[in-house]
């Protein structure tokens, strides 16, 4: 997961996923599978810098009737009841594009030294709130379809894994589920990187197949918001 890059593992522009042999939950597993009774909540990464976008900052760039980072909040919202957004660049601007929505903010101030110092932030917010596991959704993702965050939710309460990370077409894409165990491993993360490296290592981890492109497809530069409008 990250909130300025989504670790570039394919040469199309704005697809970004990693292969990785991990477990695979499909849709027959969860089939008879009610969503979790524990408190999820989810944290929507939004303070880069948008440094491959230009002189703009991509979160706020209108698609479909509204700013970028509106949508994919609202993808969240559809689905978990408490939604954070962490916020650190033009963070006055974020916080007005998602004016109207029930969420909470945090503000990154160190930003600039890199992704994980938002994913910190977030677990910040996660514990204070006494979350039993938290999504991480990226703001510049914003056609991820809810039904791809309700998969992860389930395959949580189903016990198919303590790190769970959606996928299309076998392809790790986001967002991505930790339990709270993992919540001290993730605020340990340092540089611009996310969560790869726990879900790679981890003999919990699993993918949860979803049919939605949209979690593997993420804007960088001014051309994808074109092709995802």
């Amino acid at each position: 997961m990250t909130d300025d890059t989504n670790e570039p593992d394919d040469t199309e522009s704005g697809v970004h996923s990693s292969a990785i042999d991990l477990p695979t939950v499909t849709t027959d597993d969860l089939a008879d599978t009610s969503m979790p009774s524990e408190r999820i909540g989810c944290i929507v990464l939004a303070a880069g810098t948008s440094s491959r976008f230009g002189d703009e900052n991509k979160l706020l760039a209108g698609i479909e009737g509204g700013a970028l980072v509106r949508r994919a909040v609202a993808s969240a919202l559809a689905t978990v009841d408490e939604v954070v957004v962490v916020v650190g660049h033009e963070a006055s601007a974020v916080r007005e594009a998602l004016s109207g929505l029930d969420v909470g903010f945090v503000t990154n101030e160190d930003y600039e030294r890199g992704q994980s110092t938002s994913v910190r932030a977030g677990v910040t917010a996660a514990r204070e709130r006494d979350w039993d596991a938290a999504v991480f959704a990226l703001g510049d993702m914003p056609h991820v379809d809810p039904d791809s965050i309700e998969r992860l939710l389930k395959a949580y309460a189903a016990d198919h894994g303590s790190i769970l990370a959606a996928s299309y077409d076998r392809k790790r894409g986001n967002p991505t589920l930790f339990d709270a165990t993992h919540f001290d491993a993730l605020a340990a993360i340092e540089g611009d990187t996310g969560g790869r490296e726990l879900i790679v290592g981890s003999d919990d981890a699993a993918l949860v197949a979803t049919d939605d492109p949209g979690t593997v497809r993420d804007v960088d530069r001014r051309d994808d918001v074109d092709r995802l409008g």
